[in-house]
């Protein structure tokens, strides 16, 4: 079967750090930590005491204000990172078969400030005191609905749930869909806002969160001192599209999707394979799909979510897809700036490899100071650096054990 080529041709950001694509690469190029104390409720029985939230955001300015009405945050979030992607990759829906472009974004909570807001309105009012389009307001699938709505996208609209790797599993079968036929256009990311009180409780109890109330010391992947994540919320939306169509209509095009790698540990509900084996196989099912030799890859943006787990297995994971190599490449985490935006996450780290790409720079895991003698990798310490990137990994780890990894590259005829 003959397959297409997959290009990204726009994209669009809602970050804890910046709410365009130009103000969040900023904001990289800053070392901008974007980590503060939990501002939507009081945190006084709470041992976590950070967030990384998104300010500054206002419905009325970036989406129609009777559609916003309509929608929780994170749909409000999903609906202007794509109004930016799209508008950024000069899509003219008038101009598509609208069947042949679709959405594939996934979250991977929905809304649960959503429905604490309408439970605790059940507790104190009764039943019939609910918002009547409480459902369609807090279910997941609604980020990757009302994207479809916003631009009469017909084709296939898809929810892809797999915690924190939703993003980029979203993304790659967004991918999927071009380069077998599916679709011309896929709107493809992820997006997430649950800093709530019950979210931030339940990771609490898995000890997943950290307790430093330090923005700058909190979120440290690959540090010695690392003890657990810090929530954040977000949305990052890609435009890909189907290599000759983005030429026939002169599309810019940032850089080529060329590989696409997916499994899942197997092994427990939360913590990871020890030995990264079934991590590594996603990068090693990624090169193989993009024909790339481990040497072929200058960067990996890392899950790197600062639990002392995930960054020690993450880094077994490297060490076994990448072998002597492993010890070579440039490897940072952008979640040290931005902290842990579960669904978004994938989708936003991409988009960072994306930039490193076109900008030539890598930026360091800000934050990082004291080594881990078992995360011996080059994780870019302290300063960023500024080299050719011809083609970059991005991995994502999900609860449950799910892994996905996808490569990007420069784009060339």
């Amino acid at each position: 079967m003959e397959t297409k080529r997959v290009v990204v041709t726009g994209m669009g950001v809602i970050t804890p750090i910046g709410n365009t694509v130009k103000d969040f690469w900023q904001g990289i190029l800053e070392n901008k930590v974007g980590i503060h104390p939990i501002i939507n409720f009081d945190t006084s029985n709470y041992r976590a005491k950070l967030s990384a939230d998104v300010l500054d955001f206002n419905p009325k300015e970036r989406l129609d204000a009777k559609a916003a009405k309509r929608m929780d945050r994170f749909s409000q979030f999903a609906v202007a990172a794509a109004k930016e992607a799209m508008e950024d990759a000069g899509i003219d829906m008038s101009k598509e078969d609208s069947y042949r472009v679709g959405v594939s974004i996934g979250s991977g909570v929905g809304s649960l400030m959503g429905i604490e807001r309408e439970y605790d309105k059940l507790l104190e009012k009764g039943p019939n005191r609910i918002s009547p389009i409480t459902a369609p307001l807090v279910l997941g699938n609604m980020a990757a609905a009302n994207v479809s709505m916003e631009f009469g996208a017909n084709g296939k609209s898809i929810d892809v749930v797999t915690a924190c790797a939703t993003g980029t599993n979203s993304i790659g079968e967004g991918y999927r869909a071009i380069k077998y036929g599916e679709a011309d256009i896929m709107i493809a990311g992820g997006v997430d806002s649950s800093i709530s009180k019950f979210g931030v409780a339940t990771f609490q109890a898995l000890t997943a969160l950290t307790e430093s109330e330090d923005p700058y010391n909190a979120s440290i992947p690959f540090d010695k001192r690392r003890n657990g994540f810090v929530t954040g919320e977000g949305a990052g939306v890609l435009v890909l599209e189907e290599l000759n169509h983005a030429l026939k209509r002169g599309a810019n095009i940032y850089g080529e999707v060329a590989g696409y790698g997916a499994t899942c540990d197997a092994n427990h509900i939360t913590t990871p394979k020890e030995d990264g084996s079934c991590a590594a196989m996603a990068m090693t099912l990624a090169m193989r799909e993009a024909e790339m030799a481990p040497e072929d890859i200058q960067y990996i943006n890392a899950h790197g979510t600062s639990t002392v787990y995930n960054d020690l297995f993450e880094t077994r994971a490297i060490k076994r897809a990448f072998g002597d190599y492993a010890y070579k490449v440039k490897i940072n985490s952008t979640k040290s700036m931005i902290g842990h935006l579960f669904g978004a996450g994938g989708a936003v780290e991409l988009i960072t490899c994306i930039k490193s790409i076109n900008e030539g720079y890598i930026h360091p895991t800000v934050g990082l100071k004291e080594d881990d003698p078992e995360c011996d990798l080059d994780y870019t310490k302290g300063q960023g650096v500024h080299m050719e990137v011809n083609a970059a990994i991005s991995n994502s780890l999900g609860f449950g054990g799910h892994n996905a990894s996808i490569i990007v590259k420069k784009w060339k005829v």
